[in-house]
């Protein structure tokens, strides 16, 4: 590695990344997308002080509409996900809370794997088990456009190794979430794990407490100063924790959704590796160095310096 050597690989680094860092960006600039909180606009006014008395209420209806205004043509298909913050799925104990041989096999594999909901109060076994099953997301969205209803297509929305090699064909949900403490969705007992998309993609656990989980896809386009109505039903409880929920419609890119930190990560490396480029040159013309030269060696330097 001579000095010139070195001085060449950042400048080409630099000249590769920053060009295409500006490309990342305005793809992912090109991206349309809503984004709408509405764990408190759907609370009821009576009840803003206290949120947790209104989710914990089954008395009290938990719909809920929003309007929101499409400000950019969205090319189908679109993608509608419910976003969470401030719950950490990342969580160790949460994290382990789970039977992945019970989800294959079914309950006779339920184990202490799945500690604290394993077994229901009769003392037989829950399935799915575990804490991830049980806090599984229950919010319900549905779309329309005046009096025209906007499909989304609830298939497919998980991963297909998932489905075929993770799920049990003939595994199918007992006990679950029949006692007083519930956590969050109930799943119909009559389809196979393999076959509930939903409770699929929620035991796929994020790393980060802010994050985003596919709901289903819009097969239609949306255009410029349409207005959608949406149909909430705010069933799922955040409060408790002090979490926030959203929903967001969003098209895509070959790059993925809309996510400005890579061209921003391309363009600074690259912009680095620019100006240490310049740097190396600049110390390398006014500091010359003549390669193999045995002056520059410890010994020889103590030598001369007698």
């Amino acid at each position: 590695m001579t000095p010139g050597c070195l001085i060449a690989t950042f400048l080409v680094i630099g000249i590769i990344f920053v060009p295409f860092g500006l490309f990342c960006l305005q793809t992912s600039n090109h991206v349309a997308e809503i984004n709408r909180r509405y764990d408190v606009e759907c609370v009821p006014n009576a009840y803003r002080g206290n949120k947790q008395a209104y989710i914990k209420d089954s008395a009290i209806s938990k719909n809920c509409t929003l309007e929101v205004k499409v400000l950019d043509h969205m090319r189908a298909p679109i993608y509608v996900y419910y976003e969470l913050e401030n719950f950490y799925q990342n969580h160790r104990r949460y994290v382990k809370s789970r039977s992945d041989k019970q989800l294959r096999f079914g309950a006779k594999y339920t184990g202490e794997s799945c500690s604290p909901v394993q077994w229901d109060h009769n003392g037989f076994p829950i399935v799915p088990c575990g804490l991830i099953a049980w806090s599984l997301f229950n919010d319900t969205y549905d779309f329309t456009q005046g009096s025209k209803e906007i499909k989304v297509n609830r298939k497919n929305i998980s991963w297909k190794s998932d489905r075929e090699h993770k799920f049990g064909k003939n595994v199918f949900p007992s006990n679950f979430q029949n006692g007083s403490f519930i956590g969050g969705g109930k799943l119909d007992p009559t389809v196979p794990l393999s076959e509930q998309e939903d409770l699929i993609v929620w035991m796929r656990p994020s790393a980060l407490p802010k994050f985003r989980k596919l709901y289903g896809v819009i097969e239609e386009d949306l255009e410029v100063d349409e207005t959608i109505n949406i149909l909430i039903r705010n069933n799922y409880n955040t409060y408790t924790f002090g979490g926030k929920k959203s929903i967001v419609l969003s098209t895509a890119s070959w790059l993925g959704g809309k996510n400005d930190f890579l061209g921003y990560a391309y363009i600074v490396t690259g912009s680095m590796s620019i100006f240490m480029s310049i740097l190396f040159a600049l110390i390398h013309v006014k500091y010359p160095r003549p390669q193999g030269d045995t002056n520059r060696l410890s010994w020889n330097r103590k030598n001369s310096n007698n």
